[in-house]
Formats: structure tokens, sequence, C-alpha cells
């Protein structure tokens, strides 16, 4: 998305820290951190970092972001820290605002959904993850009806997809099935080079631009900006 002259910002709220390290932030380099946001210590313009790749920007995330649970445990706004930090930021200045959310409903998750406008959920082609998903769409939800009403699934894409694997377009039928159009027409699929991308610290698209898996995530970035014109379009 940043590829084509939209200004991006990642919020890493994963305490792994991958979204970080995978755009070349030093773990060693972090002075402040979503941590910090979450807790009330610093701003987002404290927190922001540029990237190597002009218009796209990182809030990092450092393991200090494991403890958020226990040291928010008595604050009554706990599950509104980061939708407070987005609507008293009033000139936010950004096209998209991705937030990248840990693998687990916790805290830190809740928070994400609650400042969001809308959900991209990817969906790894593998059993287990369809209970997880079930579970994500409660919460959904939940949270739809006593919190944040204007909260959208933007669309479910299935990830590390293995063609070559029967289980794989099992899983994609039932998708589709159950979910329609929520379910993304491109599929990630399982690449070598996506998985090397991390480890050099870059974009799977700067990497290796030619490889399937991104011209997979080229695909499916222009399926999203369709789909939020479309989106934007039909709420005038």
């Amino acid at each position: 998305m940043a590829a084509v002259k939209n200004k991006v910002l990642i919020v890493d709220l994963d305490a792994q820290g991958n979204a970080s390290t995978g755009l070349g932030v030093s773990k060693e380099d972090i002075k402040v951190s979503t941590y910090d946001l979450i807790i009330g210590k610093s701003s987002l313009g404290e927190v922001v970092q540029k990237t190597k790749i002009p218009s796209l920007f990182i809030a990092p995330s450092t393991t200090d972001l494991s403890s958020v649970d226990v040291d928010l445990v008595d604050d009554s706004r706990r599950v509104m820290k980061l939708r407070d930090l987005f609507q008293n930021n009033v000139k936010i200045e950004y096209d998209f605002i991705i937030i990248d959310c840990p693998p687990s409903l916790n805290l830190l998750t809740v928070n994400a959904l609650v400042a969001s406008n809308s959900i991209l959920v990817p969906l790894q082609a593998e059993f287990f993850a369809l209970e997880g998903l079930s579970q994500l769409l409660l919460t959904v939800r939940d949270i739809r009806a006593k919190i944040n009403k204007n909260l959208k699934i933007h669309g479910i894409v299935l990830t590390m997809y293995d063609k070559r694997n029967k289980l794989s377009e099992q899983i994609e039928s039932d998708v589709r099935d159950n979910l329609g159009a929520l379910v993304y027409d491109t599929v990630i699929p399982r690449n070598v080079r996506l998985s090397e991308a991390p480890s050099f610290s870059m974009p799977a698209l700067i990497y290796d631009h030619k490889c399937t898996g991104a011209i997979a995530y080229q695909k499916l970035a222009a399926e999203l900006l369709k789909r939020e014109h479309d989106f934007m379009r039909q709420s005038k």
C-alpha cells in the first residue's frame, strides 16, 4: 500500500515484535515503544519511527507489552487506550493505520478492535485456525454490540496456502461456503522467499518483488484498496 504512495503506519501490538524486526527495527535501538503508548507514558509522535520504505512508518513493540494486562488491571478505561489515543490525535497524517495484533484474544487485541473501523483476518490454511476464527468472530460481535458499533470485518485472507495439500483446498472450500464474500479472492501461498524476507529485515516486496508470495501480496493490497473504496462509497 505504501508502494502506491499511501502514507501507512503499522502499530506493532505484539510483544514478539515481528512486525518491527521485519522492517529493520533493532530491539536495542527502541527507546520508547507501543508499551509506553498504551500505558500513557509517550505520545504517538514520540513512538513512531521511519522505515527504509518511503511512506511506511512503524510504532515498534518490545517484550514489555506482555505485562500490559497486569499494569492496567485497575484502569477503568483499559480497553479504550488506543481509541482514546487516536481520538486525541486529531491531525493523524496517515492514509492507513494497520494494527498488528498478538495471536491471542487478550487486552491488546481488544484495544485494537475497539480502536479500529475494520478488521483484516489472516487465516492460516490449517484446521486449528478455523477454531480460532470462530472465537474471533464471536468477540467481534460482542465488541460491536457493546463498544464499537462501527467495527466491520473488512475481509478474511487465506495464508500459507499449499495448493498441493488437499487440506488447504478443503479449508478454503469450507471458509468460502460459510463466509462467502468476506473471504478475499487473493490467496497467499506458502513461499520460500516470503519466509526468507524477514531474516533480511525486508518486506517481501523489497526482498523479491517477482516471487509468487510478493505478487500475491500486491494483489491483496489492490483488492483491499478496492474494498475500502467500495466501503467508503456505500457509507456516503
